[in-house]
């Protein structure tokens, strides 16, 4: 057999979950609560779904390959121009796209120890060195990164909140980490639970295009908006960057379905305030029964918490599962003693926490 490029032959792929029926069939349980990848429970927007039953009837031509009314759309819902714009299939082909335009294997992109899986996976993919940032207290450390910065640094990613540890870095650091870093390097910062933070001290960065030029801000509709499944996300660049991106993106990347689907829940505001709202109960009540079991976690801006078992997390996901309950290890992260834990439907949040304490009792 042929043997692929070297990068490519050593990438460790990204593990996804088993489908909740395949478990249920395994385990012989019913009524699984998914609590492992970060999505809306409350499902999408009811806007999102009719404009969904009415684009079926046209499924038999190609989307508009420029996401023209999208566009519009997103940049009335943003207060920005359409030419700022660029439309993925999901935030991840955005986050590849960029990388895929300005990095080779020349060159170096630098993220934390702890950062969102697609980052590693994206550099290595295209043969650039990935520069490693420890995050003390599960955070971003900004002064550490700009540290790390050489004649060859091309992107440095940053999540905020980041996955898988929920944690946020703070204006004041933001302001003061781009006065360090030069104006030919790429800044990526993916805000994909942006709508879910609820802190004055939070740097929306599209306040910061106008001071500069290579700031680039990824958001997605899979998070809040509750249309994961139909992978649909964007970044907003200066017009040169998204003319440069839209040379490398792929032809008809967004379905006409996520399209539609974008726009109607882009206007439904009560539905978004809702999530936020039952976002916010969940994780009060999931961080104090965490608190009452005198147990450690990392306080989260996102919609998920990251529990520290400080030890080997596996026995208490794997019985977790036998009474169908699904949550993440995080030990391709770098954190061999965590399970990440969505927040659910007050239900779920029950069910969760009433069997995490039958298990947790015996260990």
């Amino acid at each position: 057999m042929i043997k692929p490029l070297k990068n490519i032959e050593d990438l460790i792929p990204y593990v996804p979950g088993k489908p909740v029926e395949e478990l249920e069939r395994e385990l012989g349980v019913g009524n699984a609560v998914k609590l492992a990848s970060n999505e809306n429970p409350l499902g999408p927007s009811p806007k999102a779904l009719e404009a969904i039953r009415s684009s079926l009837n046209t499924s038999n031509r190609y989307p508009d390959g420029g996401c023209f009314y999208l566009k519009e759309r997103l940049g009335d819902h943003l207060g920005l121009s359409p030419e700022t714009l660029i439309i993925g299939n999901g935030s991840n082909e955005v986050i590849e796209i960029i990388a895929r335009t300005y990095m080779n294997h020349e060159h170096e992109a630098i993220f934390g120890n702890h950062a969102f899986i697609v980052y590693p996976l994206v550099t290595k993919a295209i043969g650039a060195k990935s520069v490693i940032s420890p995050m003390p207290g599960l955070k971003n450390d900004l002064d550490d990164i700009a540290s790390r910065v050489t004649s060859s640094t091309r992107i440095i990613f940053l999540a905020n909140p980041n996955n898988p540890t929920g944690t946020i870095f703070e204006k004041e650091e933001f302001e003061s980490f781009l006065e360090k870093i030069p104006d030919d390097i790429i800044i990526l910062v993916d805000e994909a639970y942006f709508e879910y933070v609820d802190d004055s001290h939070y740097p929306d960065t599209l306040g910061y295009h106008e001071i500069r030029d290579t700031l680039i801000t990824v958001r997605t509709f899979s998070k809040i908006f509750g249309l994961a499944g139909l992978r649909i996300g964007y970044a907003v660049a200066s017009p040169g960057i998204v003319s440069y991106l839209n040379r490398v993106r792929e032809p008809f990347n967004v379905s006409s379905v996520a399209q539609v689907a974008a726009m109607a829940a882009l206007e439904d505001v009560e539905h978004v305030e809702r999530s936020r709202v039952i976002n916010s109960s969940g994780m009060s009540y999931i961080t104090g029964q965490f608190d009452s079991m005198g147990l450690s976690y990392t306080p989260s801006s996102a919609n998920f918490v990251l529990l520290d078992l400080k030890r080997d997390p596996i026995p208490v996901y794997e019985s977790l599962l036998k009474k169908g309950v699904i949550v993440r290890p995080v030990g391709g992260y770098g954190l061999k003693t965590h399970l990440r834990v969505s927040i659910g439907l007050e239900q779920e949040n029950k069910r969760f926490i009433e069997a995490f304490g039958e298990i947790i009792e015996q260990y």
